[in-house]
């Protein structure tokens, strides 16, 4: 199985259209383009869905040494809007590995490449393997 079809099965990211574009040790990027499904009240992307962007990156990031991690904390700053039509990158990188935590920095940008939101989060990872290995590409 490949981290992608693996982080296929994370049903609600899937199903709000976030895609996982790029997977290393202790890297990851997705992507979402904002739809009318995606926006608040106010005519902008509605928040969870940033969030939802920016945990899956953290996902496949804190999820590529092989073991499942899970988030403990995480924390976001929104920064400024976006609207219809834009396309968010979230970029996760790894800020800190132990035996059993880590600590990630996410960027959220636009197509444009203006931050919209940082997010930061400490997982915890559990003895259980996952079924995908990734190599370092770079």
């Amino acid at each position: 199985m490949t981290p992608q079809e693996f982080f296929k099965k994370d049903r609600f990211a899937f199903e709000n259209g976030i895609e996982l574009i790029e997977i290393n040790k202790g890297y990851a990027k997705a992507r979402l383009i904002v739809g009318e499904q995606h926006l608040n009240a106010g005519n902008t992307t509605q928040g969870g869905a940033i969030f939802t962007l920016a945990d899956l990156a953290l996902a496949a990031a804190a999820n590529s040494h092989g073991k499942l991690a899970l988030s403990t904390t995480s924390n976001i700053t929104f920064l400024r809007g976006s609207g219809p039509g834009d396309t968010l990158y979230a970029e996760a990188k790894e800020r800190y590995t132990g035996r059993s935590t880590g600590h990630y920095q996410v960027d959220v940008t636009n197509q444009k490449g203006d931050l919209i939101a940082t997010f930061e989060a400490t997982v915890f990872r559990k003895d259980t393997p996952l079924p995908f290995t990734i190599s370092l590409s770079k």
